[in-house]
């Protein structure tokens, strides 16, 4: 579980910085790595090593989550300021 995590964390960090499709395929891996981060840090039988994994994935997770949405705002704020000046 926490290594579906962490690549899911780690490809949302990726994605953030891709063209076009990356930033909704960003908010939708930061979104799985969020809730299975969250199941590998809430398991008490896990090795402090796992847990700690999860608490990481769970965290870059939510970084590219909140970097795909930001994208997702600046290019709606960008075609509002085109719509303006039309």
């Amino acid at each position: 579980m926490v290594r579906i995590a962490l690549i899911a964390a780690a490809g949302a960090v990726v994605c953030a910085a891709l063209p076009s499709p990356g930033l909704f395929a960003a908010i939708g891996l930061g979104i799985a790595a969020i809730g299975t981060g969250w199941l590998g840090y809430r398991r008490p039988g896990e090795p402090g090593f796992a847990r700690l994994a999860g608490a990481a994935a769970l965290t870059v997770g939510a970084v590219g989550c909140l970097l795909g949405a930001l994208r997702v705002a600046l290019a709606l704020a960008a075609i509002d300021r085109v719509d303006r000046l039309l």
